[in-house]
């Protein structure tokens, strides 16, 4: 068949023309992303932050295994199930690849306690002998205590830990707890979005721990730690790495009585003088997360958590029951509407702030799109909108593995627009918020019935499209949140 030079050049023409059309695209989309960053980091700068504070964190650490999680477990000779299945506590490797595949093929993060030390031990090893794993310093508190230190302020570590451990978290932290002669480890088994595990493929990255502590989940620091913040006086307590009580086997009682005391080491710290933010995680045991909500939650002012923990703990207060997977991407509005009722809920739960108990007055939810803030107007916590635009960065910046944040390795996933409630009845707090490129941080005050005035914060995420790592990225975002606002 012969084509005439007339078709030829129509044909070439239309290829030239969806070239120019990709590129032109292309290019407004990039100049797009450098306009909502340049807002980020306008709002980001526009605080002087006070490196005077000082900030307490506590529990536990442990050493970080962070490796490929599908090589790790085809090097440790696991397949794919053929039905993925839930499990509080792993026992043995089939366990393993069935609850690994039911959060995998969701993409969302969980963490499970194994009692098959002679198995984790294998993996950790084999994870070891990998060229792409990285071993680092671990566990939420010594983690978040570097993101604090890492802005200037002075620190201080509730944990247990070696005399190696303690080398490489460095001289500069000061530290409230025991030695051991081991650490605990937690294998990071992270993945990529789009991976796939057999006919399984992951909606989007993120990982998958598995740890076999013997000395975080008893709160060893606890008593050290208490002692040490008479002198330390720290303006913010944080609360981390409870989770490492789920499933535990705790002799009958022993969780409760050490969260007891820790809520009798809460309840005497002054309310004019520190604040105290409690940082969620994954936790799947319904009796465990009951026992913190009673103690510790009753003695916070703040609470961080992600998409996945706010229903959960939502659920429980309101079905008291545990949600084991919730929506990967929420839209904003059904987000705010739960962190509306989860604030309202937690605070009718404290009728008297007597004895040390405090009324919630600040939640802060990340999740993969968006940074959403609500503070009480008229507490101590300021800065709402210049906190949810540095724990938007930080979200970034983690991914990447770069404090310098390239727009070519990164996207948008918040529209144009956004309605600030699901709510199909006309609401008071219903209404439509433009998206501004220029000013990406949306901030407004809503009345809330018998909770009085409270100022709501929403930043986009500048989403890491050349994902470095996934762990950590919790802690490293709520961090970021708060130091801004104490």
């Amino acid at each position: 068949m012969i084509v005439s030079p007339k078709v030829k050049y129509c044909s070439a023409f239309i290829v030239l023309i969806s070239v120019l059309v990709y590129f032109y695209r292309r290019h407004q989309n990039a100049v797009r992303l450098e306009t909502v960053l340049d807002g980020l980091l306008r709002a980001e700068t526009s605080v002087v932050l006070d490196q005077s504070l000082r900030v307490a964190v506590g529990f536990g650490s442990c050493v970080d295994v962070i490796g490929p999680g599908l090589e790790i477990l085809h090097r440790s000779r696991a397949h794919p199930p053929k039905k993925p299945e839930h499990f509080d506590k792993i026992s043995n490797m089939e366990e393993l690849e069935k609850v690994f595949t039911y959060f995998f093929r969701h993409g969302a993060a969980a963490e499970r306690y194994t009692t098959n030390t002679s198995m984790f031990r294998t993996m950790s090893d084999i994870a070891k002998a990998l060229p792409e794993t990285k071993v680092a310093v671990g566990g939420n508190a010594p983690v978040m205590v570097n993101c604090f230190r890492r802005q200037g302020l002075r620190v201080l570590l509730g944990a247990q830990m070696s005399a190696d451990l303690r080398r490489l978290i460095g001289w500069d932290v000061e530290v409230a707890g025991d030695d051991v002669a081991e650490d605990d480890i937690h294998l990071i088994m992270e993945y990529k979005k789009g991976e796939e595990w057999g006919h399984y493929q992951a909606l989007r990255a993120n990982r998958f721990i598995v740890h076999n502590d013997a000395n975080n989940p008893s709160l060893s620091a606890l008593e050290k730690f208490s002692e040490a913040l008479v002198d330390f006086a720290p303006q913010l307590i944080v609360i981390s790495g409870l989770q490492m009580m789920d499933n535990f086997p705790f002799p009958s009682g022993e969780r409760r009585a050490r969260l007891d005391k820790l809520a009798q080491m809460l309840s005497t710290v002054p309310h004019s003088d520190s604040r105290v933010h409690f940082e969620m995680a994954s936790f799947t045991e319904h009796d465990c997360l009951r026992d913190i909500l009673d103690t510790v939650i009753r003695y916070s002012d703040s609470l961080g958590m992600n998409e996945q923990e706010l229903p959960n703990l939502l659920s429980l207060l309101l079905t008291d029951h545990i949600t084991l997977l919730s929506d990967a991407y929420p839209r904003v509005a059904t987000t705010l509407d739960q962190m509306r009722r989860l604030y309202a809920l937690l605070r009718r739960r404290v009728t008297d702030e007597s004895g040390g108990q405090r009324k919630v007055t600040r939640l802060h939810v990340h999740t993969l799109a968006f940074q959403a803030i609500i503070t009480q107007v008229g507490s101590h916590w300021k800065n709402s909108a210049s906190a949810a635009a540095k724990a938007s960065l930080a979200a970034t910046r983690h991914t990447c593995g770069s404090q310098s944040i390239s727009v070519v390795k990164s996207r948008l996933l918040m529209d144009d627009s956004f309605s600030t409630t699901a709510e199909q009845v006309e609401s008071a707090n219903g209404r439509r918020m433009p998206f501004n490129l220029e000013e990406p941080v949306s901030c407004w005050s809503e009345e809330m019935e018998g909770h009085g005035e409270v100022q709501i914060c929403v930043a986009p995420v500048l989403v890491c499209t050349s994902v470095v790592q996934t762990v950590g990225g919790g802690d490293n975002i709520s961090s970021a949140g708060l130091v801004l606002q104490i």
